[in-house]
């Protein structure tokens, strides 16, 4: 399905099912693309995660209802999927900043949250720097975690730190190491690449590595290997400081190289952030890549 098409379809499936019990795993699965893509996708040309979106519509029409004045305030809550008044007041005030029974005397205050409409315009002269090649399929080892779609751009960064600060810095500043997961992340470069991963039996998660390319050898206690089965992989640039440079090409992919590509489709269930071994990544030449697989059309 055409990129464009496939997140417009998307948000009218949420709004035919908005009263029931959707996920982002049910939404991937009509439009039939990995749901780690259209998360991504979606909160890049919509600026919501698929979860912040259904939420904002439940409350916006809930309080339409509410100003309808034909339902309590308690059928109401149940009806858009709160399971106790109090948490339904709770998200209420939250995005409305005022309560349901306020809102009875405020009918101004109800903030608008109408479906979205989705509108791209191709525009020429952008010149985004990637290569399309096939790679045999390869190993990584790394450190792992899994991540909630809805807070993985706060949660990662710090998931980041947490290993930079008790590994990273100390090895790669060359100190020597002294365990065996200190030898694997040497031997193993470790850090070279970050890897999202949508296999995972936790609903609205996927899992996040550290990681670097395996050489063979010991797999300590503490790290994972995963292999990737041969691929054709769109390389994407990206030079300048991190991570912003970084953001600034996945959101072009999403917005610019996707809507409208007559030639290549995703294909996957994962990609990969590669960065290269420059100590200064804030430097305004620093190298690093976005790698996603692909098929043709």
């Amino acid at each position: 399905m055409e990129w464009v098409t496939c997140i417009k379809e998307a948000i009218s499936y949420i709004e035919k099912h908005l009263l029931e019990q959707i996920s982002p795993a049910d939404v991937s699965k009509h439009v039939c693309i990995s749901t780690i893509y259209l998360q991504r996708g979606f909160q890049v040309l919509t600026g919501y995660t698929i979860g912040e979106y259904v939420r904002n519509r439940r409350l916006f029409e809930s309080g339409r209802a509410i100003l309808a004045g034909k339902e309590k305030i308690i059928d109401i809550a149940y009806r858009y999927g709160y399971e106790t008044p109090e948490s339904f007041t709770k998200a209420f005030y939250r995005f409305h900043h005022i309560t349901p029974k306020e809102l009875k005397k405020c009918p101004d205050q109800l903030k608008a949250f109408y479906p979205l409409q989705i509108e791209i315009t191709i525009k020429g002269g952008n010149f985004m720097d990637y290569v399309v090649e096939k790679i045999p399929s390869f190993k990584v080892i790394g450190f792992s975690k899994v991540f909630s779609f809805e807070t993985s751009y706060v949660d990662i960064p710090t998931f980041w730190d947490e290993v930079a600060q008790k590994y990273l810095k100390k090895l790669y500043s060359g100190k020597a190491p002294e365990t065996e997961i200190e030898e694997a992340i040497l031997e193993n470069q470790i850090g070279e690449y970050g890897v999202c991963i949508s296999q995972t039996n936790e609903e609205g998660k996927f899992k996040y590595w550290i990681a670097g390319a395996f050489r063979g050898k010991k797999i300590p206690k503490g790290l994972e290997v995963f292999e990737f089965p041969e691929a054709l992989w769109a390389k994407f640039r990206c030079v300048g400081p991190m991570p912003m440079a970084l953001q600034e090409v996945n959101t072009r992919i999403y917005k610019e190289w996707l809507p409208g590509n007559k030639e290549f489709e995703i294909d996957g269930r994962f990609d990969i952030e590669w960065y290269s071994n420059d100590k200064d990544m804030e430097a305004e030449d620093y190298l690093s890549e976005i790698w996603i697989p692909v098929k043709r059309k």
